[in-house]
């Protein structure tokens, strides 16, 4: 019964406090004057009527545009209506502005930790129980939580547009309406469109506005929480989380990002820390005074001020200087002052702990395949020539490893190589001055993408000892990447081989015996399908865990989490507080991409209230330390089987002949270069036909969400049951359901998918010549799968179980439904020959429609 009172109550607020304003508020946007067509937004609601309407009488979206321009207006000209449809793009790219602005204002009536999962409960619950909060100690000790914020393109929102929703966000929740207004005037003349892709420099720059503005502040008053909830209990703190950076690092396809870019990065995030600690320590001078602290408070202004401001600043790590410069003002304040203002300094001396000289650590991320060039060039050269025979990249992997000797060298170059291998030597030589001016952690792990064998790690560790670094003090994890689900299959194999080699074993024993291990979500999605992608993932860290276990090696699974479902999204923290024993699941790692750091960590608020949901997630899954039942030999049979069935669905769908031109011809997956959101490449084989091995899975995820299909979140997993019900196991399918948290997780992960699907948009395909059996191939197991999804689930709609998170859908799926239609409309207009002039119209309109429509989803790319 509470817990329907609680769902009620939210579903309350939402509709008062959401809901009712969005309205209000957007009744007045649509009577500013922002275009030179006056009357947009009298036209605007009649033709979301108009949308509505030909949708449901199965309508194509030419013919009920067509109709809407020849019933209400009097435009002829091509020209026109595209002009106006521009036009409706932008206020309605603008109402998902407001509706995210709205929504985030009411972020702290909606949104309510669980208590009883939290430290502070947890602590008080066991007070009187000495062995428990022993436990708690040794646990506490072990987590670990570690968000990394990557550059990849799913953020459609420039800068500009974010910082006025922070502020109009703010103004909302002060009920400034003077305010509102005139930012909802700046948000009309505001472009949403960058004239140009930005540099991996200025993708930097622009999610360092989060380290500055909310992961600063968030994380310190996290880790004040939990200093202050252990304390009380006489238990020893540490510092649980960390923050990892790929702007400027991840060169993985992206061959705009050079050892320079690097560089200039550390620097940036360097600075921009001192700018925080100089902003902060200025609070600390206006308000420390006192007799005894003078010298210390000039040491620190100048180390600061320089750091913070002086491009031309030696720079070394100082942390320890500032450390004991504010350790010697915080004993003077206790001893002689009565400890006035100590928390302040206490506050910075925190966040120093925290984010040391460098704010958060830069990861290097390349390709397995670029690597391997990399050692043949180097191999080709004077003395590493001598070591290795000329057949060597002929060889088996066993001969491989018993060539591999980790010799120490200087590589004599004698031919010029080419800009990847190149960038490849010179990062490696960058990464010691990186550690030098900012300390090790600023640095510290290479991630090889694509990783299929053991020689792949051993082979880059000697690319290290051939350029400037020696055994001793290789201060680099090496972290391999396992992405499709054969590389997943094999992972245990890999890792089991990495152990066993007597220097990686001795490398990690100077690591503290800790190993990272990625796993990618996205291309296992894209290559297997959701169901044996998250399935293969399940058990990878189940025989990675073991492996590991067996070695005496701390694991720590660093999940290359999207936004969408399809690509790892979702209800994230669930999955970690789903974990068994048999995973190693104390320290979490996960990446953090686009819209998902605008919405889910865009204030400092909603920034806590998501760190503390998985620091939480953590704490339950490790005290609780409950055994997985899909580890056990039926149910693992029977999830064996689900996968596999599912697995063979979505390949069969891959391998259709007309899969790839259906995206081509009825997404915009061709145009979404034109975006100009980020500085990677759509595809990595640059130009050519498409391919699908070569399409990125952010562009395959977001091409089928363009057609409100979103097949990746879903295909497979109603035949997967239904194959079940048919063989008689339905009960045994329903069992597991009911007992494994883990599956209920996936299955409304993929509920969420299916929610911001509407296959009636494109109904109209089922008749079409070339197309018309694959659409409805596609809509018979979406059907399938809502089916299924309902009967295990129990539920009577999807995402019945999240009435709140349901209706913030469909509402903004109402807002953007024109844009879908216009997009459909342009793309389909570009299928018939057009004049250079209007084809380049009609391209720049179906682009625009795709920033509306993914900002509305906010997990959809």
């Amino acid at each position: 019964m509470p817990k329907l009172r609680l769902t009620t109550q939210r579903e309350s607020i939402f509709n008062n406090e959401v809901i009712s304003k969005f309205e209000l508020f957007n009744s007045l946007f649509l009577t500013l004057p922002f275009y030179k067509i006056k009357d947009t937004g009298t036209l605007l609601p009649l033709f979301f009527k108009s949308c509505e309407e030909g949708i449901a009488n199965g309508a194509k979206p030419a013919e009920i545009i067509e109709e809407f321009f020849a019933k209400y207006t009097s435009y002829t000209d091509r020209k026109d209506i595209i002009d106006l449809l521009f036009r409706f793009i932008q206020y309605i790219e603008r109402q998902v502005v407001l509706f995210d602005a709205v929504e985030d204002a009411s972020f702290t009536k909606l949104n309510t930790t669980d208590e009883q999962s939290t430290l502070s409960f947890i602590l008080n619950k066991n007070a009187d129980n000495r062995p428990m909060l022993s436990k708690i100690e040794k646990l506490i000790d072990e987590l670990s939580l570690r968000l990394v914020l990557t550059a990849h393109p799913t953020q459609f929102y420039p800068g500009s547009v974010l910082a006025i929703i922070t502020d109009l966000t703010k103004a909302i929740r002060d009920n400034d309406l003077t305010l509102m207004n005139s930012l909802l005037q700046q948000l009309g003349k505001t472009p949403f469109f960058n004239k140009k892709s930005p540099t991996p420099v200025d993708e930097a720059l622009n999610l360092a506005w989060f380290l500055e503005n909310t992961f600063y502040f968030a994380a310190a008053n996290i880790q004040q929480e939990i200093d202050q909830n252990l304390d009380e209990y006489n238990l020893e703190t540490k510092k649980i989380l960390e923050l990892g950076f790929w702007p400027g690092g991840d060169r993985d396809g992206n061959p705009n990002i050079h050892a320079d870019t690097t560089l200039e990065v550390s620097k940036m995030l360097r600075q921009i820390l001192f700018r925080c600690y100089y902003r902060d320590f200025r609070v600390i001078k206006r308000r420390i005074t006192f007799r005894g602290v003078e010298e210390n408070i000039a040491k620190l202004h100048d180390v600061l001020y320089q750091n913070a401001f002086d491009q031309t600043c030696e720079l070394h790590d100082i942390s320890d200087e500032l450390r004991d410069n504010l350790n010697k003002i915080k004993d003077t304040l206790l001893a002689e002052h009565g400890g006035l203002f100590v928390d302040l300094v206490n506050n910075l001396i925190r966040k120093i702990d925290l984010y040391g000289n460098y704010f958060a650590s830069l990861d290097i991320r390349q390709d397995s395949r670029i690597l391997r060039n990399v050692h043949a060039y180097c191999r080709e050269n004077k003395p590493i020539s001598s070591l290795y025979p000329a057949n060597y990249d002929q060889l088996s992997e066993a001969e491989k490893l018993a060539l591999i000797s980790f010799k120490e060298a200087t590589v004599v170059y004698a031919s010029e190589a080419d800009a990847l291998t190149n960038d490849t030597i010179e990062v490696i030589k960058e990464i010691k001055g990186i550690q030098k001016r900012n300390g090790e952690k600023a640095c510290h792990r290479f991630i090889i993408s694509n990783c299929q064998q053991a020689s792949d790690i051993l082979q880059l560790i000697e690319l290290f000892l051939w350029n400037g670094w020696s055994k001793d003090s290789l201060t680099i994890d090496f972290v391999p990447l396992f992405e499709t689900v054969n590389d997943l299959k094999g992972a245990a194999a890999i890792m089991e081989t990495l152990y066993s080699n007597p220097f990686y074993k001795a490398h990690l024993a100077k690591r503290g015996n800790k190993q990272h291990i990625m796993l990618g979500y996205s291309d296992s999605t894209k290559d297997g399908g959701y169901l044996m992608a998250n399935w293969s993932i399940f058990n990878g860290k189940t025989s990675l865990s073991a492996v590991a276990a067996k070695h005496n090696i701390q694991l720590s699974f660093f999940d290359g989490r999207g936004g969408p479902p399809a690509r790892g999204g979702g209800k994230t923290h669930r999955f970690y507080a789903s974990m068994g024993k048999e995973i190693a699941n104390k320290n979490m790692q996960l990446t953090v991409q686009g819209q998902t750091i605008s919405s889910q960590y865009g204030s400092v608020e909603s920034a806590e209230f998501n760190i503390e949901q998985l620091i939480n997630a953590g704490l339950t899954s490790g005290l609780k330390e409950k055994h997985n039942i899909l580890i056990d030999p039926d149910n693992k049979a029977l999830l064996d089987e689900m996968a596999e069935d599912s697995y063979k669905a979505f390949v069969d769908l891959r391998e259709h002949p007309l899969f790839v031109s259906y995206l081509e011809k009825l997404s915009p997956l061709k145009l979404l270069s034109q975006a100009n959101i980020s500085s990677r490449p759509v595809k990595r084989n640059g130009g050519g036909e498409m391919k699908l091995e070569d399409l990125r899975a952010i562009s395959f995820v977001t091409a089928w969400s363009m057609l409100k299909q979103n097949v990746p979140g879903f295909y497979g997993m109603g035949t997967a049951l239904k194959n079940q019900e048919n063989a008689g196991n339905w009960d045994k399918v329903a069992k597991v359901y009911a007992d494994s948290d883990y599956l209920k997780t996936i299955v409304d992960n993929c509920m969420m998918s299916m929610s911001k699907s509407d296959f009636v948009i494109t109904a109209h395909l089922a008749n079409d010549k070339e197309f018309g059996a694959f659409w409805t191939q596609l809509h018979e197991e979406f059907k399938l799968t809502k089916e299924m999804l309902l009967k295990l689930s129990g539920q009577p709609t999807l995402m019945a179980n999240y009435p709140v998170d349901k209706k913030s859908i469909a509402t903004r799926e109402k807002i953007i439904l024109p844009l879908v239609l216009i997009q459909h409309f342009a793309l389909e207009k570009l299928q018939h020959d057009q004049n250079e002039k209007d084809q380049h119209a009609l391209e720049k309109l179906a682009v625009r429609t795709v920033f509306g429509i993914v900002n509305a989803g906010r997990n959809l790319a």
